[in-house]
C-alpha cells in the first residue's frame, strides 16, 4: 500500500508540471501522513544532513570548471582537434562532432552543458555544409549524452554518494564502455552519410595540425590530470573537483587569454543556479529516502521481484526497461536519487555487481536524456539549432538505436564492463 502512495502521489505531482524536488517533498509528505508521524522538523533535519555532504562539493566544483572552459575558449580548441583530421572527409563533420563530444566528456561531464556547447560551435558549420539539420541536431545530442558515462561524470558522483559507492571505482567503470559506445556512433554516421551531398573542409596541412595539437595540449592535460589523480590516490572526487576548476581559469585566463574578469561574475552566477537546483534536489531526495526506509518500500519491492533474483540477467532487463521508461520522462540526477535507494536491496540479494549495475543504469539514464517526449539533451540541441523538437527526434533515431543495441550488448556480456574496471585496479 504505501508503495502505491508513494508512486502515485510522485506522478501526479510530475505530471501536473510540480518540479521535481517539490514532487518529492510532497510524496514525502503523503508518506509520513500515511505512516502517522507528520513532523516538519524532521523533514528540514533530514534535508539539511542530505545536503551537508562533502563529496557533494566536487558537483560544484566542475560545474565551475565546465562553465569556464565553455567560455574560456577550451571548448573551441577540443572541436577544433577532429576538425582538423576529419573535415575534409565525405561526412567529415559528423565525425567531428562525435569525436568533439567524446573528448568533451572526458573534461566536465554534463550532458546537457557538453552537448549544447559542441552544437552551437558545429551546427552552424554543419548546416552552412549542406548537413540535414535534423540529423545534426540529432548525432550531436546522442554523442552528447556520452558526458556522464566518461569520467568525470557529475551523474557519476551523485550515484556514488546515493549508493554509497567508490566514486574513483565508477568513474574507471565507465570509460571503456564510453568509448565503445563513441566508437559505435562514429560506425553508426559512416553507413548514414555514405548518401549525403555535402560539402567538405579545406583538408589540413600538417602545420596546421600541429599547430592545433600544440594550441590545444593544455585543454587536453585536464583529463589526463584528473584521471591520473585519481588512479594514483592524489586527490578524492571533491579535490578532483576542485583542480579541475582550478586548472580551467588558469588555463583559460593566463595561457589562452580568452577569459575575462567581467565574465567571471556570470560563470559563478549560472554555476550557482546549477548548484542550487542540483543540492536542493539533493536535499529534497534524502528526506524521500529516509521515509522510503521507514515504509520498508524497498523490502515489498523486494518481495514483488523475488521470483526474478535468481535470474540476473532476467532481472536486469526487467529493471532496465523500467527505468527507461523513467529516463524517458525525467533527468538524470532525479533518477538517480529515487531509484537507486529503492533498487540497492533488490541488487544486493541478486549478487549483482554495483559497479556494474551502476554503468547499466548511467547508459539506461542517458539514453533517456535522448529520448521523447522530454529528452533534456536532445531539446537543448533543438532550442541551440532553431529546429523543431519532433525534426530532432526524428535526426536522432539511428543513434538512439545504436544505444540502445549498446545497453544490450553490455547486458548480455558484462565483461566488457567488468574485465576493464579489474584490470584499472589490480
Amino acid at each position: 500500500m504505501t508503495l502505491v502512495i508513494f508512486v502515485t502521489l510522485l506522478l501526479v505531482c510530475i505530471l501536473i508540471g510540480i518540479p521535481i524536488a517539490f514532487a518529492l517533498l510532497v510524496s514525502s509528505l503523503g508518506l509520513m501522513i500515511h505512516l502517522d508521524m507528520f513532523n516538519l522538523n524532521l523533514i528540514a533535519e533530514v534535508a539539511l544532513n542530505g545536503a551537508n555532504n562533502f563529496t557533494m562539493l566536487a558537483v560544484p566544483f566542475f560545474i565551475v570548471a565546465g562553465e569556464i572552459m565553455n567560455t574560456g575558449g577550451l571548448a573551441w580548441r577540443i572541436v577544433d582537434i577532429p576538425l582538423k583530421f576529419f573535415g575534409h572527409r565525405r561526412g567529415g563533420l559528423g565525425y567531428v562532432a562525435i569525436c568533439a563530444t567524446i573528448i568533451m566528456a572526458s573534461l566536465s561531464g554534463a550532458a546537457v552543458a557538453d552537448t549544447a556547447a559542441v552544437a552551437a560551435l558545429l551546427i552552424p558549420m554543419m548546416n552552412k555544409a549542406g548537413y540535414p539539420l535534423r540529423t545534426s541536431a540529432g548525432m550531436i545530442a546522442a554523442g552528447g549524452i556520452l558526458a556522464p558515462i566518461i569520467p568525470p561524470s557529475m551523474p557519476f558522483i551523485i550515484y556514488g554518494v546515493a549508493a554509497n559507492l567508490s566514486i574513483s571505482k565508477l568513474f574507471f567503470s565507465g570509460i571503456v564502455p564510453g568509448l565503445i559506445m563513441g566508437i559505435a556512433l562514429l560506425i553508426t554516421w559512416s553507413f548514414h552519410c555514405r548518401n549525403l551531398n555535402v560539402t567538405a573542409t579545406r583538408k589540413s596541412t600538417r602545420q596546421e595540425i600541429v599547430a592545433t595539437l600544440r594550441g590545444s595540449v593544455w585543454a587536453l592535460m585536464l583529463p589526463v590530470i584528473i584521471i591520473g589523480g585519481f588512479r594514483l590516490g592524489w586527490f578524492t572526487a571533491t579535490e578532483a573537483g576542485a583542480v579541475a576548476a582550478v586548472y580551467a581559469f588558469i588555463v583559460a585566463k593566463f595561457i589562452y587569454r580568452e577569459l575575462k574578469w567581467n565574465m567571471v561574475y556570470g560563470i559563478l552566477l549560472s554555476a550557482c543556479r546549477t548548484v542550487a537546483v542540483v543540492l536542493f534536489l539533493f536535499a529534497a531526495s534524502s528526506v524521500t529516502g529516509y521515509l522510503i526506509t521507514l515504509a520498508q518500500i524497498p523490502d515489498q519491492l523486494l518481495e514483488l521481484l523475488e521470483p526474478l533474483i535468481h535470474s540476473k540477467t532476467t532481472l536486469i532487463i526487467v529493471i532496465m526497461a523500467v527505468n527507461l521508461l523513467v529516463g524517458m520522462v525525467m533527468d538524470l540526477p532525479p533518477m538517480i536519487l529515487i531509484m537507486i535507494p529503492i533498487l540497492t536491496p533488490v541488487l544486493n540479494a541478486a549478487r549483482i555487481d554495483p559497479y556494474y549495475f551502476a554503468l547499466l543504469f548511467m547508459v539506461n539514464g542517458c539514453i533517456g536524456l535522448i529520448t521523447p517526449p522530454v529528452g533534456n539533451a536532445l531539446n537543448a540541441v533543438s532550442g541551440v539549432a532553431k529546429v523543431p523538437f519532433v525534426q530532432a527526434a526524428r535526426g536522432v533515431l539511428p543513434f538512439l538505436a545504436t544505444h540502445i543495441v549498446m545497453l544490450a550488448v553490455f547486458i548480455a556480456f558484462p565483461q566488457l564492463v567488468t574485465a576493464p574496471l579489474r584490470w584499472f585496479f589490480r
